[in-house]
């Protein structure tokens, strides 16, 4: 899949999050712009580009920024990577990732990240009881690993402004996996306390995000890719 205008990629999912294990998938996201003047015609351009084999997703500039406005916890990761796993940096890209805190709120980050971590658990309870497949186990146990993830990287947006992808303990997270998947139940009890440190929880995210930050860095790409006829 050949995309042009590429403004940043990088390593994401669990190879990120140090959580992968041999054979596990990499998966990679990005962003690109679509040159400004296909924007103003009958059809508007493609918004993402998805493939497998290698797995990357692209986003449009402009989706991308809605997406990460809305909290979207995904997404949110391409501006917080460690330095080494980006594949892709240009100029554009930088200046995205030094106005990443421009696109956090408070209502936002919570409503996400628990939002995800509550999807994940709905998932869990639905697989019952733990007597079920090696493999259902083994998905149950990934479930498991990316709610306590998102339950420890929203707080610590929540209350930090600052997103840390590399899990400090891994292990604590496999340990975690493993336990739920033999009994869903073990989960409850984390996503409740989680859900109870937002709510109390004094945190250092304003009410609203800067979007005039957003508007004016994307005005800047827009500039960069028009090119009339």
């Amino acid at each position: 899949m050949t995309v042009p205008n590429v403004l940043l990629t990088g390593i994401v999912g669990s190879t990120a999050y140090g959580l992968a294990h041999e054979g596990s998938d990499v998966d990679r996201l990005g962003m690109f712009a679509a040159p400004t003047e296909a924007l103003h015609g009958l059809r508007r351009p493609k918004e993402s580009h998805v493939s497998t084999a290698p797995d990357r997703t692209l986003h449009e500039a402009a989706k991308w920024c809605r997406l990460a406005l809305g909290g979207n916890p995904t997404v949110m990761e391409l501006v917080w990577l460690p330095a080494e796993l980006y594949e892709v940096r240009t100029p554009l890209g930088d200046e995205l990732i030094g106005i990443r805190t421009s696109f956090l709120c408070a209502r936002r980050v919570r409503d996400a990240y628990l939002g995800y971590a509550t999807q994940q658990f709905r998932r869990l309870e639905a697989r019952g009881d733990g007597s079920f497949s090696a493999d259902t186990r083994k998905r149950t146990a990934k479930h498991a690993r990316h709610l306590k993830r998102l339950c420890d990287q929203g707080l610590e947006l929540h209350t930090t402004g600052k997103l840390t992808i590399r899990l400090e303990n891994p292990q604590e997270y496999h340990d975690f996996g493993e336990r739920v998947a033999a009994d869903a139940e073990v989960a409850r009890p984390l996503l409740r306390s989680v859900e109870t440190a937002f709510d109390e929880t004094r945190g250092v995210l304003p009410q609203q995000p800067d979007e005039a930050a957003v508007e004016a860095w994307l005005r800047r790409v827009r500039a960069h890719f028009y090119a009339p006829r």
